[in-house]
């Protein structure tokens, strides 16, 4: 197992006194993998050192504003790449088959394209697999640390890590086309309302999905689309 992918997904995932607990093994990991450089490590330890001291409900209450009302900065993947298109139900079912045939059983309520699902995935995969994937959502780290940045968060190290991890170079273009879309304010309540109440997430198969590929599923995050909003009851 790829011990720094999965405690990537581990700390991006929704905190909890077990997580707590578990950051000083976690920052050892991350401080000991010199596929990152010293300065990445570096810039991980704010993180590490918040979600080990920082009071648990003040933690939870940062993770829902940042990741769950924020749609640019969402965790789900495709959401980027296809927002609430039909594309994205087909690649959510191609997703689940390649984690089946993996052996791969995720035990999570989140979506399979939740980024702490695909990493715990990933670390499971050979480096050259885990890589590949990890280059086809460059851009979706690069725009997701410079939104982190405007905010301070501490959370953007992590993608900046990734991207790191990826050793890709990235569409500039691609990155531009993100960033394009106004920051949520996650604050605004009323505004959000209106955001889920657009559209709704229909999963249904994809007649093209025939090969049930990681890297070939994945491979449309180089030409991301305009994400468009999640359905309230998503």
């Amino acid at each position: 197992m790829d011990r720094t992918l999965k405690s990537f997904s581990l700390l991006l995932s929704y905190p909890t006194r077990g997580l707590q607990h578990a950051m000083s093994e976690i920052g050892g990991v991350l401080a000991s993998d010199t596929r990152l450089t010293v300065t990445a490590r570096r810039a991980l330890r704010p993180l590490i050192e918040e979600i080990s001291r920082r009071d648990i409900y003040d933690l939870e209450e940062q993770y829902v504003l940042l990741f769950d009302r924020s749609r640019t900065l969402s965790l789900n993947l495709f959401e980027h790449v296809h927002g609430e298109s039909r594309d994205r139900g087909g690649a959510m079912v191609s997703l689940v088959e390649t984690y089946r045939e993996a052996g791969f059983d995720p035990v999570t309520s989140e979506l399979p394209d939740h980024l702490p699902v695909l990493l715990e995935f990933l670390s499971t995969q050979s480096p050259v697999v885990a890589q590949d994937i990890l280059a086809d959502a460059a851009h979706i780290f690069q725009a997701l640390t410079e939104r982190l940045g405007r905010r301070e968060s501490p959370y953007g190290a992590v993608f900046a890590a990734l991207l790191q991890l990826s050793k890709a170079k990235v569409d500039a273009t691609a990155v531009a086309n993100m960033l394009e879309q106004p920051d949520d304010d996650p604050t605004d309540l009323e505004a959000l309302d209106e955001v889920w109440e657009e559209s709704e997430v229909l999963f249904g198969p994809d007649p093209n999905a025939g090969c049930p590929q990681v890297r070939d599923m994945l491979a449309r995050m180089d030409s991301p689309v305009n994400p468009t909003p999640r359905h309230a009851a998503e």
